[in-house]
């Protein structure tokens, strides 16, 4: 039912269509805190843009075969029949880490699942929704990292599902989610946003092994903000509060959770985990015409355009000398000619800096004003898979040591204007950073790199088709 899935599922006064968790029964306490109510039934026109809320729907876990789009409310709370503390895993990842994207309703996606391992792939032709994926991670690490809806998504619209009907409010939106792996264990969040007419947050939900954690929903859309209810356990059993509905509310938990209770304890670890891994997150897309001018001495943090490469190897030169080695090694073969080393020129009094090739003795060397395209997005790629946080210009989780947090690297278009050799070579960095499990890449790529891939041990393909 693509209308329900598309449009009603994020329209108000409440989130009804967050899929693809069981429902099981629900306890007293939580049966009160998220009034929610059932979607318009697809084609149905009698509501008006004036019109009073429709009452609750009971909430009442889905019936056996129901579709994704089915009109199904998701309770504040739903924990499998039987069931005690939620099924510990066998082996937890040691550092919070992304392994599942969901894609409910997102752009060309319509319930997708992406598992996503240490070096993941997205391959496919034009139009196929590579970029989409890729823009959908990046919306989650931004509002992880405590980014406002208009800086996530500023442009809304082009996330709506494709051929998405509005309601009878004229409203339309998308879902998307993901699922965080770590100490804590699996832990799902799913989010809902409406677009038009105005974007804001109308649903979202944490939850871990059956259990919901955390739960908001529309309930007045004459107010921006959703009422919330989390876990507390003991006496209470659940906390009610309003939050912004232009923010995640997963990542403003751990501001409001004293954590003086195994539920409250619980949800903040849940929350911690989803914040730490989303907020590892640097986004790069290296501009090849921002890179070739002089570039003022700084604090040496990579940008996400790598405008300021010059500078970023000024500091990995005097640092960092064994990754600034690796990366010369590198520049032999993803750059023409005979490379000697990468060297840095700065005027003796102070001023912009520029990096050079180092062409070997007897030989001049060259500014990077002057290599290809290609050469200056290899050799920015290569140094971001070399480093790690402290040289990217990134905002990591400040209460937790780097050693146990995972930089995840997100790259669209990472082939753009490279050769064989050159992509041949990222990959092999790729593989070598990311079998170490420090860092992670996900990346969009074109047809010559995904059939070279394929075959590779450790390269996990996502093959979309338009």
């Amino acid at each position: 039912m693509d209308a329900i899935s598309d449009a009603a599922a994020v329209g108000a006064p409440a989130i009804v269509a967050l899929a693809d968790t069981p429902a099981g029964p629900v306890p007293a306490a939580l049966l009160a805190a998220l009034p929610t109510a059932a979607p318009a039934a697809e084609g149905d026109a009698t509501a008006s843009p004036g019109a009073s809320p429709a009452p609750p729907a009971p909430l009442t876990p889905p019936a056996a075969g129901a579709e994704e789009g089915d009109a199904v409310v998701v309770p504040a709370q739903a924990r499998p029949a039987g069931s005690g503390r939620p099924t510990e895993p066998a082996q937890r990842c040691p550092r919070p880490v992304v392994t599942e994207l969901r894609l409910s309703a997102f752009g060309p996606h319509r319930s997708a699942v992406h598992p996503l391992g240490p070096l993941t792939l997205f391959a496919g032709p034009s139009g196929s929704g590579k970029s989409q994926a890729l823009a959908a991670y990046e919306a989650l690490a931004g509002l992880g990292s405590g980014a406002t809806l208009e800086e996530a998504f500023p442009d809304p619209r082009a996330r709506i599902p494709d051929r998405a009907v509005p309601d009878a409010q004229r409203r339309r939106g998308f879902r998307l989610g993901c699922t965080v792996d770590g100490p804590a264990g699996p832990v799902r969040l799913d989010l809902a946003v409406q677009a038009e007419p105005t974007l804001r947050i109308v649903g979202e939900r944490l939850s871990q092994g059956g259990q919901i954690l955390l739960a908001t929903a529309l309930r007045d859309p004459g107010r921006r903000s959703v009422q919330a209810a989390w876990l507390t356990g003991g006496a209470v059993g659940v906390t009610r509060a309003p939050l912004p509905d232009d923010r995640l509310g997963t990542a403003l938990l751990p501001l409001r959770v004293a954590g003086s209770t195994a539920g409250q304890r619980q949800v903040l670890a849940a929350a911690e985990q989803v914040v730490v891994a989303l907020r590892a997150v640097f986004p790069c897309d290296p501009r090849p015409d921002r890179m070739r001018a002089a570039v003022a001495p700084g604090e040496g943090r990579l940008l996400g355009d790598c405008a300021n490469l010059a500078d970023v190897l000024r500091r990995t030169r005097s640092e960092c000398g064994t990754r600034h080695a690796l990366l010369a090694a590198a520049a032999r073969t993803g750059c023409a000619g005979s490379v000697a080393g990468l060297d840095v020129r700065a005027p003796a009094g102070g001023g912009p800096v520029e990096a050079v090739l180092d062409r070997g003795p007897g030989r001049p060397a060259t500014e990077l004003a002057r290599l290809g395209a290609g050469e200056l997005r290899f050799l920015s790629l290569a140094l971001v898979l070399l480093t790690g946080p402290g040289v990217l210009a990134m905002d990591p989780a400040a209460e937790l040591l780097s050693a146990r947090q995972a930089l995840t690297v997100l790259a669209d278009d990472f082939d753009r204007g490279l050769d064989g050799r050159q992509s041949a070579e990222l990959l092999r960095l790729a593989l070598l950073s990311c079998g170490r499990g420090h860092i992670r890449l996900v990346a969009a790529v074109g047809e010559g790199t995904a059939a070279a891939a394929r075959d590779l041990p450790g390269v996990a393909m996502v093959d979309l088709r338009a």
